[in-house]
């Protein structure tokens, strides 16, 4: 076996880049949240809720633009991240130029999709209004020429997702994701029209892709003298993006599944009841995407030669999803029918809490999923979870199916848990059988401690909430109360030395707190 040395690009997984780059995926991904909240209305008041839908459309085939680059660009993450550790970087410029031309010729491709789909969406497809359909038309002819910026870039945050740049990454995806929402609003005083609001759309992403080029170009000099191709790297890097095309397909459709079973079996009405509380739960998923985000091109640069290090960087990765989830997960779960009264009033608390309580559980259960299902597809085994998928689809289908029928939209609620912690299990045991990642990673002494401190906690909060149940205000006072005694009992009880590190870097980046002798570590 060839050997690594275990030096080469030790700082790819130091406990303080891999936190530090958590937090910049946290604030990339809220970001676009928050502007939408402001922006959205304003859009629909300016441009009425016909041309609004359109755009909507608009923004979902951008999304889904992503799904034509064949899963390229997460494929390039890995193997760049693969290059890095083992210490082999001059091999990186020509496979970061085989992938962004097979990502450019998918995007040409892409863009010949759109092309021809355009009057068929514009027409028949889509029910829009006579007098809109021209502007539509145009609107998607000229989002189809975008597809190809909106691929490389995919490709080129990749190059920098696997060197740990996401300081750089975040700094173009946060104005991105903002401008998406709310460049529109530049147009809105001189027309109302779909086409200049769909073209500054197009330009936003054009100047995102020549931003994202420089910044590659930055980290990555070699790319500016060392333009060749690998042919050898085209089949592993479609191999590897094949499979996780097929997961980008059927997760989804997992995920959704049971709103359109929903649909189908009982009044419509009935699917926002529990939409609403999906929607708003499964905005939890963002802390742990952050943080695989960040583990994916560590995990991939470690590889199986760094056991010792891998391990500790997948416990690691399960103990910190739990601990930052569990608190937060419990709060909703006991106080999920105030939360729904406050929110939608009370139709939806009386029809919805329920549902929430059981998919707040399910979606806790489903956070640990990111991890394993990260680890296997960072260190090149991208099938494993694909083929996972595919085989739910059927049986899930079916179990939804009946537990719809027979419970309505609790049943729907109770399925997709009793799936997502099924999957859970699969996943932990996949990553043991293929890797030698162990389960017990799971239950190692810190982290029972940090279940036993949830259980004081839950318990008391509980406790709390029946004996003042009419007195909402103290209620709430003193879960913030059992809440902070929860944090430092994780702090001395559950962190280790190099946990405490990473965190004390993100808050005090210059040191001058961290006195204490804490030693130096990697992990």
């Amino acid at each position: 076996m060839e050997q690594v040395n275990p030096n080469h690009n030790g700082h790819l997984t130091s406990g303080r880049v891999l936190a530090r780059n958590t937090v910049w995926n946290l604030i990339g991904s809220s970001a676009p949240l928050i502007a939408a909240v402001f922006c959205i209305p304003v859009l629909i008041r300016g441009l009425g809720a016909e041309r609004f839908g359109v755009l909507t459309l608009v923004w979902v085939l951008v999304g889904y633009a992503s799904l034509f680059d064949l899963g390229l660009g997460r494929a390039l993450t890995q193997l760049v991240a693969r290059k890095l550790g083992a210490g082999e970087q001059q091999e990186i410029p020509s496979l970061a130029w085989t992938s962004l031309v097979l990502m450019l010729l998918l995007g040409f491709a892409g863009t010949v999709s759109v092309l021809l789909m355009s009057p068929w969406l514009a027409g028949r497809g889509l029910n829009i209004s006579a007098g809109l359909r021209s502007e539509a038309l145009q609107s998607f002819r000229l989002l189809g020429l975008s597809i190809p910026f909106v691929i490389t870039t995919a490709g080129l945050r990749g190059l920098l997702e696997a060197h740990q740049r996401f300081d750089l990454v975040n700094s173009l995806l946060i104005p991105m994701g903002v401008f998406t929402v709310a460049g529109p609003l530049l147009v809105l005083p001189f027309s109302k029209s779909l086409v200049p609001v769909v073209g500054i759309l197009v330009a936003g992403r054009i100047v995102a892709w020549a931003a994202h080029l420089l910044f590659c170009l930055s980290v990555i000099p070699a790319l500016r003298y060392r333009i060749a191709l690998q042919h050898a790297a085209v089949s592993p890097l479609l191999r590897f993006g094949g499979w996780i095309t097929i997961a980008n397909i059927v997760n989804p459709m997992l995920v959704s599944m049971d709103r359109f079973l929903i649909g189908a079996a009982l009044p419509v009405a009935m699917v926002g009841y529990y939409t609403a509380p999906f929607e708003a739960i499964t905005k939890l998923w963002v802390i742990p995407r952050s943080l695989t985000a960040t583990v994916f091109p560590a995990c991939s640069a470690l590889g199986t030669e760094r056991r010792k290090e891998m391990e500790i960087l997948y416990s690691r990765s399960i103990k910190y999803v739990f601990l930052v989830l569990a608190p937060i997960s419990l709060v909703l779960f006991i106080f999920a029918g105030q939360i729904m009264q406050f929110w939608l009033g009370p139709d939806f608390a009386e029809k919805s809490t329920l549902v929430l309580r059981i998919l707040t559980v399910g979606v806790f259960v489903n956070c640990f999923a990111h991890v394993p299902c990260c680890f296997l597809q960072g260190m090149g085994r991208p099938d494993t979870t694909a083929k996972l998928f595919l085989i739910e689809l059927v049986p899930y289908a079916a179990f939804a199916s009946s537990m719809i029928r027979h419970r309505g939209i609790v049943g729907a609620a109770t399925a997709w848990s009793i799936r997502v912690a099924i999957e859970v299990l699969l996943l932990i045991l996949l990553a043991w059988r293929v890797f030698s990642l162990s389960p017990c990673s799971m239950l190692g002494r810190r982290t029972l401690r940090g279940l036993a401190a949830l259980c004081i906690l839950g318990l008391a909060m509980l406790g709390t909430k029946i004996a003042l149940q009419n007195s909402l205000r103290m209620v709430i006072g003193l879960t913030g109360i059992w809440l902070v005694v929860f944090a430092l009992a994780i702090w001395k009880y559950v962190f280790d030395d190099s946990d405490r590190r990473s965190i004390l870097a993100l808050i005090d980046p210059l040191g001058s707190l961290r006195n204490a002798g804490v030693p130096h570590g990697n992990i």
